[in-house]
């Protein structure tokens, strides 16, 4: 009896390895590219313009291309059989889909009309403001990421990618503001 709970522990911890490597890693370098790389260009375009509609495309356009270069920079960096990390068509797909989701988090309050009712606060601080609230829930959402599947303690993941994050947010409004 203790020997089929040990294979099955095995056979759960290989299980498990294979789901990191294959889906969660790829997707997690996806989410913090997508959700740290865009901010330095979205913020730039917010500052430069201060236009909702301006800094919307420019997020979408930084979005999606870095989902693309990083869904191809995954797929092509092996095929699997060396690193045993699985289908790279499969890891390029989810890498890339990581990236774009982690840009667009960011970019869609600035989805917001530049134009809002009398009444309304501005539109481009409401968009920015909740812009910056919701990079912070993505950085807090990669550092659970991280917690959970990459034994890497809460406060340090959260520390590293809130600084990642505030060094690139700070570089674009600072570029965009000049």
């Amino acid at each position: 009896m203790a020997l089929v709970v040990e294979e099955t522990a095995e056979v759960l911890a290989e299980a498990r390895r294979e789901f990191v490597l294959r889906y969660v890693q790829p997707g997690l370098a996806g989410l913090i590219d997508g959700s740290v790389s865009t901010l330095a260009p979205i913020f730039a375009a917010a500052f430069a313009t201060g236009h909702n509609w301006s800094t919307f495309l420019v997020g979408l356009a930084a979005s999606i291309g870095a989902g693309i270069s990083m869904g191809f920079t995954e797929a092509l960096s092996d095929d699997g059989s060396v690193t045993g990390r699985g289908n790279p068509l499969i890891r390029g797909l989810v890498c890339g889909v990581m990236t774009t989701i982690g840009g667009l988090g960011h970019t869609l309050p600035y989805a917001i009309p530049d134009d809002l009712p009398p009444g309304w606060p501005n539109a481009f601080i409401l968009a920015t403001g909740l812009a910056i609230a919701v990079v912070v829930v993505e950085l807090a959402v990669i550092a659970g990421i991280r917690t959970r599947f990459m034994a890497t303690p809460f406060w340090r993941a959260a520390l590293q990618v809130m600084l990642g994050g505030l060094l690139v947010l700070v570089t674009g409004i600072v570029i965009g503001s000049a």
